[in-house]
């Protein structure tokens, strides 16, 4: 992706004052905006993101969230108003229940942080399953990642404020990528077109964030079933515990020619 193709909703123009010439000028900028998700008409959460992928981003939270299992527990999904999202579930108002019951958001979240809202410690950890082994890890296609990632973040290279996630073949290829001012949101997003595309679980792919890994990264990454997770950020110390728990190979710092393996 070039800054040329980048999502146009998710990049504004404004004021700037360019120091030490005092020039005025026009600076592009990430979108941020609150999108309300809503199941069966009731209000679930609110998130900030950059618009765009909407519906992969609720597709993807329901998901990484425990609200849903997959793509059979969703009838429909739509924008049923600006900065808004419908759900109806299989079920209907039952599963609704069900589904605030599960949900562990309250409902406002932040775009800088995954479980800002979430209301104790003990409730952080969606049940997942621990993967039965490590997979191995090959060093040569983790060093082209960064390269790769970069290249697809367009947003990112007009604004300098959009994190990337990307969801990456073991052939190296790139199956999906998004962009994101939450770091959480992007991976969402990359998780939510999996479901969509009734794909999942996402035990074929390595999650690539141009991020820190942080706890909510590999959270959603243990829910989804990848295997591996490789940030070319810092990995927080909630993050390693978890993945070693999960069996979820952690690489953070990741560069061309060179990473930390956790």
């Amino acid at each position: 992706m070039s800054a040329s193709n980048a999502r146009p909703e998710a990049v504004a123009e404004r004021p700037v004052v360019r120091w030490p010439t005092l020039a005025a000028d026009l600076d592009r900028v990430a979108v941020e905006e609150p999108l309300e998700i809503r199941v069966e008409g009731q209000p679930l959460a609110v998130v900030l993101r950059s618009p765009g992928d909407d519906l992969d981003l609720v597709a993807g939270f329901l998901l990484t969230e425990g609200v849903i299992d997959g793509l059979d527990d969703v009838v429909a999904l739509a924008n049923s108003a600006p900065n808004t999202v419908d759900v109806r579930l299989a079920g209907g108002v039952a599963a609704h229940r069900a589904a605030l019951a599960r949900a562990t958001r309250e409902l406002y979240a932040t775009s800088s942080c995954g479980v800002c809202g979430k209301a104790s410690i003990d409730r952080l950890e969606v049940l997942a399953k621990p993967r039965e082994s490590k997979i191995d890890i090959d060093s040569a296609l983790l060093c082209a990642l960064p390269g790769r990632l970069r290249d697809l973040q367009g947003g990112f290279a007009m604004t300098g404020g959009l994190h990337g996630a990307a969801l990456v073949g073991f052939d190296g290829l790139v199956d999906v990528s998004r962009e994101d001012v939450g770091r959480h949101n992007a991976v969402d997003k990359v998780l939510g077109a999996r479901l969509r595309a009734d794909r999942v679980p996402v035990d074929d792919r390595v999650l690539v964030v141009s991020s820190r890994a942080g706890f909510e990264v590999v959270q959603k990454a243990a829910v989804a079933g990848i295997p591996l997770v490789a940030a070319l950020g810092a990995a927080t110390t909630l993050a390693i515990d978890l993945a070693a728990r999960m069996n979820v190979r952690l690489v953070g710092f990741l560069r061309e020619d060179r990473y930390n393996l956790y």
